[in-house]
């Protein structure tokens, strides 16, 4: 009887403490939802290891608050190899029993990055066929919003074509080089130009401007062919990922916001020593893992860093010009 007794009252303070911490979790999350709200999470795929498995749970407990229509996903869903085929078994290891919480169950919509171009990029877009909320009709493509007088487009690239030295070693990145990087541009370029909605955020795998050892033609390469095209149609947000860790930028001469998104699963810490030049205007950099959630309002955007504990730990604000 005594036994019965303790497993009860156990029992009914567990529930008091996590009634208590979802509360907390509720007021923390609550002004992160906007008329408009998404996730972008990338460089995810580690079988649920690291901390990709709590990450993914995070996401599905503040999706309950904040009510994301959607999940930007950009980019290294799966490491190192990329996918075989639409039957690969890192379907499930990396992404279909890693995100199941109910709040999840919503269109996911990747782009391919460097790790998915080392194996079957064409099994990444097929995916879409196996699964509803995997929906990826192309390569690069675009979506739009609108509600209650709020728009917003998001424009999703496939950056490793863009990028010299993959498109070079055709024996790790084969599909690289198969892919016309002029029609690419020529179409962000017609998209951007017939854009209409309030506000406009690009998303890319590999960022324009990052703190990090990683070989600097990555991002000469796309600020040569790509920045131009974002500055001249005064594009609010360029997103990338592919550094694993959180960074702000605002580059010398331009008045876009240029994010590096941490990786979802395994963060690195920020380089010591980079390569980066003084115009790159670091405005702010974290090396934990995370994701972000972008908020648009009739007046205001805004990206929040979210950290692996639920902290908002950054926020990006841009008001309507």
């Amino acid at each position: 009887m005594m036994k019965k007794t303790l497993r009860t009252a156990l029992l009914t303070l567990l529930l008091c403490v996590t009634s208590v911490l979802s509360a907390q979790n509720t007021s923390r999350w609550a002004p992160l939802e906007g008329q408009l709200t998404f996730y972008i999470a990338n460089d995810l795929g580690r079988n649920g290891y690291y901390d990709q498995r709590p990450v993914a749970e995070l996401m599905g407990q503040m999706a309950e608050t904040v009510e994301p229509e959607c999940v930007f996903a950009a980019g290294d869903i799966h490491h190192f190899d990329g996918v075989a085929s639409t039957a690969d078994p890192l379907w499930m290891t990396n992404f279909e029993t890693i995100y199941p919480h109910p709040e999840l169950m919503i269109a996911w919509h990747p782009i391919l990055g460097n790790h998915e171009y080392r194996g079957s990029t064409q099994a990444v877009l097929d995916y879409s066929h196996i699964s509803r909320r995997w929906q990826m009709p192309a390569r690069y493509y675009t979506r739009s919003y609108t509600k209650k007088g709020v728009s917003i487009r998001f424009i999703l690239l496939d950056t490793t074509p863009l990028i010299t030295r993959y498109r070079e070693d055709s024996e790790t990145y084969p599909d690289a080089v198969k892919q016309d990087a002029d029609c690419q541009l020529a179409w962000l370029d017609s998209t951007l130009n017939a854009a209409r909605e309030q506000w406009v955020v690009v998303v890319g795998h590999h960022p324009m401007y990052a703190v990090t050892g990683k070989d600097d033609s990555e991002r000469t390469d796309l600020q040569k062919s790509l920045d131009p095209i974002l500055k001249r149609h005064h594009v609010d947000l360029y997103v990338a990922g592919h550094i694993h860790n959180f960074q702000h930028h605002r580059a010398k001469g331009s008045d876009i916001d240029y994010v590096v998104n941490s990786s979802a699963s395994l963060a690195r810490p920020i380089d010591a020593t980079p390569s980066s030049r003084a115009d790159d205007g670091l405005r702010f950099a974290s090396g934990m893992e995370g994701f972000s959630v972008v908020t648009a309002d009739a007046t205001t955007l805004r990206l929040a860093f979210i950290d692996k504990a639920g902290n908002v730990i950054y926020t990006i604000t841009r008001e309507n010009r």
